[in-house]
């Protein structure tokens, strides 16, 4: 295993910016930024896979990274720019539970709450990485399961649910560096297909009702 500080450095960069990444999604106003953010910090989820299948020599790494670069910063956005009106992508998000500062300090403590749930974890991991991508990758995790409770379009809820697959990739590949390529190819095959079905359902959602808002589907009920 080459642990190398420059190696273990790059990471905790990786790691430091995929979080930014996941803060950005809580906080941004637009649907359009929030998909370039979820493809950024796939990007980022990608390096950090290629960085630790070089320290510790796994193939199976260099393979996440390829298929995670085919499907989340490819595939899924061509699908959701594709499948969703792109009036959708025009309109300002501005459907959330909470204003912009309450839900950046509830994300922080989120975050430090990602890094208490984190401690005792790490005593039972050997990986030195793991130090840097458990407790990132949990608190991405928190992030985009709070992403969906407090925005009120399909959209960017879709997106909070694939930051949470992200956070899940971004802490195992740490833990589990040689985590069979099927696991990730079931993943590849199951999420661009979810991405596809909310896409179309939300592009009918909104050439009927004129919006995404989740709170608006009781309207579709039949009378």
């Amino acid at each position: 295993m080459n642990s190398s500080p420059v190696l273990f450095a790059l990471d905790a960069l990786t790691g430091a910016l995929f979080l930014l990444t996941a803060l950005g999604v809580v906080a941004t106003r637009q649907v359009l930024a929030s998909l370039q953010l979820f493809i950024l910090q796939s990007l980022l989820l990608a390096l950090s896979a290629v960085l630790l299948g070089n320290a510790q020599g796994s193939i199976h790494l260099f393979a996440v990274a390829a298929i995670t670069i085919a499907t989340k910063t490819l595939l899924i956005p061509w699908l959701l720019r594709h499948t969703v009106s792109a009036e959708v992508y025009r309109t300002r998000e501005i459907e959330r539970v909470l204003n912009i500062p309450s839900s950046l300090l509830i994300a922080a403590v989120l975050i430090v709450l990602a890094y208490v749930v984190a401690n005792p974890l790490l005593g039972a991991v050997e990986v030195p990485f793991a130090q840097v991508n458990l407790p990132f990758g949990i608190a991405a995790m928190f992030l985009g399961a709070f992403t969906i409770a407090v925005r009120r379009e399909a959209v960017p809820q879709l997106l909070g649910l694939l930051a949470v697959e992200n956070g899940v990739f971004f802490a195992g590949v740490a833990i589990v560096p040689n985590l069979p390529v099927i696991a990730e190819l079931a993943a590849a095959v199951d999420v661009p297909v979810i991405a596809l079905v909310l896409g179309m359902l939300t592009r009918r959602i909104h050439a009927r009702l004129g919006t995404t808002s989740v709170g608006d589907l009781a309207s579709l009920r039949e009378h």
